[in-house]
């Protein structure tokens, strides 16, 4: 390489790194979103699964996942060559790195849908066949150019989603609805009469802190999805994708903070992280085409969106612990439908074939998964398991042994 093609190379691949960080560190945000928000008699059973999962999610993505999703890359990421004409101007290795954090988002939502009733053992057994299996095949079919079942391509029909919208996040929350309909709602939840009896969480400062984590993260989820940073086109674009991540997010707060307010009178905290978290994903699938003000509105309609979704599944009696596939999958899906509205290189009827393709892929197998790994071991904790918290029939320790009593 000559000089300046290797410098571009090096801060290529330096940002893809950094990024790659910032993704990673949004594992942590899921652990202390979903640890405030479940009750404490199970939080060390949660940060057990999400410190886990991410260990599982890196191990299989490695072994098989890369190999699937990305099959003209992964002898060279795995293996540490460097071509020096590699067209994407960046080390291999370091595209692995970004993409297997992603793997492991996905695997996180799946936790909060299913937390405090499903085991744990039958969790990791499905996050093997999730991040391993069910995530590359259809990773493959969109961001790695693969034919879907070899009829079609997503990205030839008008397909687009920039950094995940609907491969990372409704994917995600596919597999949680899938699980969430074989495992069931908490026992107390719902009444026979149709009451639908709220379940606090524990810990409103810790799921405070996991949103914020995840709102910095995300810098690095949607930034990080520019692929370069070298040139002068390349550090603008990450500047307007920074710019639009922070300000649909912020959209999305006030937005469910808003509505909220109206819907129940009083300013419901929860509903304002779920907005923040939901202004995030609705730029996600595009963060580069829009302006700052339209990614505040992309970002607000999100977060009107996940209020009434979360009433809206609660009515159903779909007992989503944390809201997360109302915040993922249901705001994922609106995200993937607002991208023809600034990209014109997409269609409403291509992001309608890549949403059903993703879900139904995802949810078929996922569900397919879950009672197969029924058969193998509990999926669901016992009637008394479940009274006495996951903690301890799970983990056998607790996260706060001195408020035992208070329980």
């Amino acid at each position: 390489m000559e000089a300046t093609a290797e410098l571009s190379y090096a801060l290529n691949t330096f940002y893809f790194l950094v990024c790659g960080a910032l993704v990673m560190w949004m594992a942590a945000g899921f652990a202390m979103l979903e640890a405030g928000l479940v009750r404490s008699k199970n939080t060390t059973e949660i940060l057990t699964k999400n410190i886990v999962l991410f260990a599982v999610a890196c191990t299989m993505f490695m072994l098989v996942g890369y190999e699937i999703m990305y099959p003209d890359l992964s002898n060279y990421a795995l293996t540490g060559i460097t071509e020096e004409n590699l067209e994407n101007g960046y080390a291999p290795s370091a595209d692995f790195f970004f993409q297997v954090v992603f793997v492991a988002t996905a695997m996180s939502i799946v936790s909060g849908a299913v937390a405090e009733r499903m085991k744990l053992l039958a969790f990791l057994i499905f996050a093997v066949v999730m991040t391993g299996f069910i995530y590359p095949m259809e990773g493959n079919w969109t961001w790695g150019g693969e034919k879907v079942f070899n009829l079609y391509s997503l990205g030839d029909n008008g397909f687009s989603d920039f950094a995940g919208s609907g491969i990372v996040h409704m994917a995600g929350a596919a597999a949680g609805v899938a699980g969430v309909l074989v495992i069931g709602a908490r026992k107390g939840k719902y009444t026979a009469d149709g009451k639908v009896n709220a379940i606090p969480g524990a810990n409103m400062p810790l799921a405070t802190l996991g949103t914020f984590i995840l709102w910095m993260g995300w810098f690095g989820f949607n930034g990080g999805s520019v692929l370069a940073t070298a040139t002068v086109a390349d550090a603008t674009a990450v500047a307007n994708v920074f710019m639009n991540t922070n300000a649909a997010a912020a959209g999305g707060c006030i937005a469910a903070l808003t509505v909220a307010k109206v819907m129940f009178g009083k300013f419901d905290l929860t509903m304002a992280l779920n907005g923040c978290l939901a202004g995030l994903v609705a730029i996600t699938a595009e963060p580069s085409t829009p302006t700052a003000l339209q990614a505040t509105v992309f970002g607000a309609a999100g977060g009107v969106l996940v209020v009434l979704s979360i009433v809206g599944l609660d009515k159903l009696k779909f007992d989503d612990p944390v809201g997360a596939v109302s915040v993922h999958g249901v705001v994922g899906l609106l995200g993937l439908l607002l991208v023809p509205l600034t990209n014109d290189a997409s269609s409403f009827s291509g992001q309608l074939l890549g949403a059903f393709t993703i879900f139904t892929w995802v949810f078929v197998t996922s569900f397919v998964a879950f009672k197969v790994i029924g058969l193998i071991t509990p999926v669901r904790v016992t009637e008394e398991e479940e009274y006495e918290g996951s903690d301890l029939a799970e983990c056998g320790l607790e996260a706060y042994p001195e408020f035992t009593s208070a329980r």
